[in-house]
């Protein structure tokens, strides 16, 4: 992939999240300031972000999902044909960790479908914390390389599992999770984020 075609993806990417994000706010009547209250989000950032000027973490991408109530895959989603085929080599995922985490958001959510598919790669040692989601969300995980440690709420409350290859874990995601890279090699996931 040149490097010219990964800006690209990545400043459409910004394009999509921008034009999500002003429509959502349009919508809804909301300004800058109501969604940053939502959201925890500075309003000069979510001024950057709806102009294209900046390019939002994974934890800022899930703090305005979260504040506004919509999963997170719907803020960089396009109009979707009746059927499609979607190409994992094509995407330009959305990552974190200095590139070692990367998260493609293989059919997101959206005003007809409560849930999204996500297909995530953790490179060794790679770690990505995601804040809680929305009241009853639930996640259905299934490792299909290498071996992953969750980590799931925070404290005494805390609990970890170490999912390998083959095998899958259901949860709900209304608190702090952690995904881990437990092997050596590259590990990777596909889960279904269900928005109740």
């Amino acid at each position: 992939m040149s490097i010219i075609k990964d800006i690209d993806s990545v400043e459409m990417i910004n394009m999509l999240i921008a034009e999500n994000l002003k429509e959502l706010r349009r919508k809804r009547k909301l300004t800058l300031e109501n969604v940053s209250e939502l959201t925890g989000v500075s309003k000069s950032m979510l001024g950057q972000i709806e102009r294209g000027e900046s390019s939002p973490t994974i934890s800022t991408l899930w703090k305005i999902a979260n504040g506004l109530k919509v999963s997170f895959t719907s803020l960089m989603e396009r109009v979707e044909q009746e059927t499609v085929i979607i190409n994992k080599a094509d995407m330009t995922p959305v990552v974190s960790d200095q590139g070692r985490f990367r998260l493609f958001p293989i059919f997101p959510a959206h005003q007809d479908r409560s849930f999204e598919i996500i297909d995530l790669d953790l490179d060794p040692y790679a770690v990505s914390e995601s804040q809680p989601h929305v009241e009853g969300t639930e996640e259905f995980t299934l490792v299909y390389e290498g071996a992953l440690e969750l980590v799931l709420g925070e404290g005494a409350n805390e609990r970890r599992y170490l999912i390998p290859k083959g095998s899958a874990i259901h949860y709900k995601s209304d608190v702090r999770h952690v995904y881990r890279n437990a092997s050596m090699g590259t590990t990777r996931v596909v889960m279904v984020i269900n928005y109740r």
